[in-house]
């Protein structure tokens, strides 16, 4: 007759060796979704400069090997991590009327979600991307454009231009804090240090930026972002006809 349950119990209690085998966790597979998880992880703890393979793959305990089933490079894990970003993104239904507002509201959440990853936008520079999150987002963008009455051709080149300006923006931003958290900051200066500055220059040498040094310095950095897509989309005229 087989031994009841509180026999096997107390058989498993005197072989601890026995009990581990059978209760010991197996590992996680790598999927893509935990390769991005980690890819992430390391660019908000450390920053984009420390993405590699290798540390991913460490981050996921295993070997660099493991993740090239899913991926074949580095490119790999950027496009992945862009894709994971712009899958947060929201389009509206594209309105005539209210494009210029609608291309702002969509590029200052592309603004928000790099600022949340210091240095992540340099995933998303001189790579075009099939990801099919990117591939929606960029046809959104496409699509409002379009609906302003912009001809195809300035539709597509405004809407790489003015994707090329936020990712120049997050970056340098992603820079600047880099630099805050470094004990020589004598190259990151505030805004009063800054203004300091421009009003000791020689005013013989520099007369116009000592006239102006209250402006120049004006303004939060969203504000200017603000401005700077302003610029670029008031150079857009729907077509005629």
């Amino acid at each position: 007759m087989s031994a009841d349950p509180h026999q096997r119990r107390a058989a498993r209690q005197a072989q601890p060796g026995a009990e581990a085998a059978v209760s010991a966790p197996r590992k996680k597979p790598i999927t893509v979704e935990r390769i991005t998880d980690a890819a992430l992880e390391v660019v908000a703890t450390e920053g984009y400069d420390a993405l590699t393979i290798r540390r991913v793959a460490a981050v996921l305990g295993t070997g660099p090997s493991s993740l090239y089933a899913h991926i074949d490079s580095k490119d790999g894990i950027d496009e992945l991590l862009i894709g994971r970003l712009y899958a947060e993104v929201a389009l509206p239904e594209p309105d005539p009327t209210g494009w210029r507002e609608q291309l702002l509201g969509v590029y200052s959440q592309i603004r928000d979600l790099y600022l949340e990853y210091p240095g992540v936008s340099r995933a998303a520079l001189a790579v075009v991307s099939t990801n099919l999150e990117t591939l929606r987002v960029g046809e959104g963008i496409l699509a409002i454009l379009l609906a302003g009455g912009i001809e195809p051709r300035a539709a597509g080149w405004a809407r790489d231009a003015l994707s090329l300006y936020v990712s120049a923006y997050t970056l340098e931003q992603s820079l600047v804090q880099q630099r805050r958290r470094r004990q020589d900051q004598e190259w990151v200066l505030s805004h009063e240090e800054l203004l300091d500055r421009f009003t000791a220059l020689p005013a013989e040498r520099f007369p116009q930026t000592r006239r102006h040094a209250a402006e120049l310095v004006s303004g939060t950095g969203h504000e200017r972002f603000d401005f700077a897509l302003g610029l670029l989309m008031d150079g857009l005229r729907p077509a005629s006809g």
